[in-house]
């Protein structure tokens, strides 16, 4: 398989992950998914804007999260995020450290 090729099937899988948590599973609250799989949403937003400026293209987190979530996060969350348990919020200390601070 050529570069190319490659890449044009990681772009689709990606858009395909991304529609398939936006689209399909709104339910699914991001602190959940960080607590599961280590990487929420917001990780996915992140890691675009990392891409972005590696590349020299200036990009900071709010334009980020908006591109991802194709809405103000603040809009998404309204919509589709429930607060937090104190359950949730102690397993999230861990996955953020385990996951996010050790890059």
């Amino acid at each position: 398989m050529d570069d190319q090729t490659r890449i044009e099937l990681e772009a689709a899988a990606f858009r395909t992950l991304r529609a398939h948590l936006m689209d399909k599973r709104t339910d699914v609250q991001n602190i959940d998914l960080m607590n599961l799989a280590g990487f929420c949403r917001n990780c996915l937003s992140r890691w675009y804007q990392e891409a972005a400026n590696e590349r020299g293209i200036e990009m900071d987190k709010e334009e980020a999260r908006e591109i991802f979530y194709g809405m103000p996060y603040s809009d998404w969350k309204a919509a589709h995020q429930s607060e937090a348990s104190d359950d949730q919020r102690e397993a999230f200390k861990t996955a953020f450290a385990e996951n996010v601070d050790k890059g």
